[in-house]
């Protein structure tokens, strides 16, 4: 995408999608599986030559009916079809554990311009994609949670045209994450396809925020060939200030200014979002944006300059439901963040384990719910190889460009559960400063594992992380009553050290149970029960640890894990959620929600 090289904008950002002249291709998309990769072999020239390819551009039915003798293998015309965006693995049971290759293809018709530039644009596809217009090569992906584009004004015709695309669900050794998780990895086109439309050298990049010293910051940036010398104004709407800069060669113009006298701070409580018009002599965009600062101060995290509590919870990107697809609409996701912000008391989510959609964020935005937003650098990946330093890299710079001017994204996580190893340190210390050279105005953080110690006082946790000194917050994952054998009693009287000058947060703790079991004597594992006592121990445990800022139990709803096949109460669920995957709320729900409410009645 980029036009001019540019060390950390990844390759194939194209912002801005929404404030687009936009053709959407959701629906009925013809698929075909491959199994064995053979659609991407012949690429190369395999023996059978162009008979499986199917990516052409070819009407087979019309060339069986030219010529009875032709052969083909492939049919993409005829095949069975799936709504897009979707999920494989929920469409037909055959697919269910279905890894590998399927090819889509979608028609659509389209009338180029002069002076209009066209570019195809995925939401995100799961994991790597081959793209393919008319016949013609767009261009490859890799990463299954962050959009990409390519330019395709010089591919499209007039009329007809037929869009092809490869999704290779498989991970292998380079890929973030690795074959192992602990959720459905969910193949398939899972957000929404787009052609996306532009002027012949438009606004590719605007972004505008409040550093955390409350100064305005931001960037345009413009991509053609009229790119350089423009004057770009900004205007927030409702404001005393107007802003002018003046693009550099490479189309680039730095903002650096003092925030509007009368400029309304964004925050949970009042979720204020201005119009921001950015203007250049070729085009003009619209964003709706919220301005705040977010800092440290000792073990505090300032919002506005005051002190927050993240009052929060984790959560999958997976509507609620018997059979989800990872289908997030704006229903599915406002219900979920609903069950947060009116159900638990909340204000804060943990995005896991991997980016969620722009919509969400936007979402999250408008409600007033602030964000934790982390790339699947997850258990174990190859720390030593370059390439998936540079895919990290990559995948961070899609998500930070895509969601910079938002309000509610305040943390950037590099990493989950990653044990501590000269490689990965050297790995995720990179990573640091990469995010902190894209965008200096949010916090970093990671969820860490901790130490333990079974001593004379009891238990005693620390944490002991040479990652440290590269975060702003330290987030903590601990399970103690859940794995291993510690008693539920045991937990109130977990000793913590943490540092006295670094904020700390529980980002997971949580227990399995599966709604609607019950103990009628003493709580046992996957009751709800034993669930709730484990969150009231819990809590009195965080209630004792000085210096925590926020949480976010694991995890808001029981999701799909093709790990978790325990035959009475998982059956491929992770249980740990406090409404089950249909929406039933179990007994901790409530135990959350109550020490939510006490929590903000004393800091007000």
């Amino acid at each position: 995408m980029a036009d001019e090289p540019d060390e950390m904008r990844p390759e194939f950002v194209l912002t801005h999608v929404a404030s687009r002249d936009t053709i959407d291709l959701s629906g009925e998309w013809v698929y075909s599986k491959d199994l064995y990769r053979t659609g991407l072999t012949d690429i190369n020239g395999w023996v059978a030559k162009s008979r499986m390819q199917r990516y052409r551009d070819i009407n087979v039915e019309a060339e069986e009916k030219k010529d009875p003798n032709s052969f083909y293998e492939f049919d993409m015309q005829r095949g069975p079809t799936m709504e897009i965006p979707n999920a494989w693995n929920s469409v037909l049971p055959e697919l269910r554990y279905y890894v590998g290759v399927i090819w889509f293809q979608k028609e659509f018709d389209i009338k180029p311009q002069k002076d209009r530039r066209a570019f195809i644009h995925f939401e995100a596809a799961n994991y790597r994609a081959h793209v393919f217009v008319n016949g013609q090569k767009a261009g490859e992906h890799s990463g299954g949670f962050t959009p990409f584009a390519f330019e395709i004004t010089d591919i499209i015709r007039k009329g007809k045209n037929q869009i092809t695309v490869a999704v290779d669900s498989f991970h292998d050794a380079e890929s973030i994450p690795g074959s192992i998780t602990d959720w459905d990895l969910y193949g398939g086109i899972t957000r929404t396809p787009r052609i996306v439309f532009t002027p012949s050298t438009f606004i590719d990049d605007a972004y505008l925020q409040l550093d955390q010293n409350g100064k305005m910051i931001g960037e345009v940036r413009l991509n053609g060939d009229k790119k350089s010398n423009q004057r770009i104004e900004v205007e927030i709407a409702g404001t005393n200030k107007k802003i002018s800069v003046t693009t550099d060669a490479h189309g680039k113009a730095s903002i650096a200014t003092d925030a509007p006298d009368n400029l309304k701070r964004w925050s949970p409580e009042d979720p204020h979002l201005y119009k921001v018009r950015f203007k250049s002599r070729t085009d003009n965009l619209d964003e709706k944006i919220g301005f705040r600062t977010i800092k440290t101060r000792g073990h505090e995290i300032l919002l506005n300059d005051k002190p927050v509590f993240l009052a929060g919870i984790s959560m999958h990107e997976e509507e609620i439901g018997e059979n989800p697809s990872r289908n997030m609409t704006e229903a599915a996701i406002r219900k979920l963040f609903s069950e947060v912000k009116q159900g638990l008391n909340g204000n804060y989510i943990r995005l896991s384990h991997y980016p969620h959609s722009e919509l969400a964020s936007r979402i999250a935005d408008e409600m007033g719910i602030l964000l934790w937003s982390e790339i699947p650098v997850y258990w174990s990946i190859d720390f030593l190889n370059e390439r998936v330093l540079n895919n990290a890299k990559r995948m961070m710079g899609e998500n930070i460009y895509r969601d910079r001017n938002r309000a509610s994204i305040i943390i950037w996580s590099i990493a989950n559960e990653t044990p501590v190893a000269d490689d990965r340190n050297l790995f995720l210390q990179n990573l640091a400063r990469s995010v902190r050279n894209m965008d200096p105005s949010r916090l970093i953080s990671a969820a860490l594992l901790v130490e333990r110690k079974d001593t004379e006082k009891g238990i005693e946790i620390s944490i002991n992380d040479p990652l440290t000194n590269s975060l702003d917050i330290l987030a903590v994952n601990t399970y103690n009553g859940w794995y291993g054998d510690d008693k539920l009693d045991d937990l109130a009287g977990i000793i913590w050290h943490t540092p006295d000058n670094r904020p700390v947060i529980l980002s997971e703790f949580g227990a399995d149970a599966m709604a609607g079991v019950h103990a009628e004597g003493a709580p046992f594992k996957f009751s709800e029960e034993y669930q709730a006592e484990y969150y009231r121990q819990t809590l009195r445990m965080a209630d004792n640890i000085a210096n925590l800022s926020g949480m976010s139990p694991w995890i808001l709803k029981d999701f799909r894990s093709p790990r978790r096949e325990h035959p009475v109460y998982q059956n491929g669920w992770n249980r740990k959620g406090l409404i089950s995957e249909t929406g039933v709320r179990k007994q901790s729900f409530d135990v959350m929600a109550e020490y939510y409410k006490k929590r903000q009645s004393t800091q007000h």
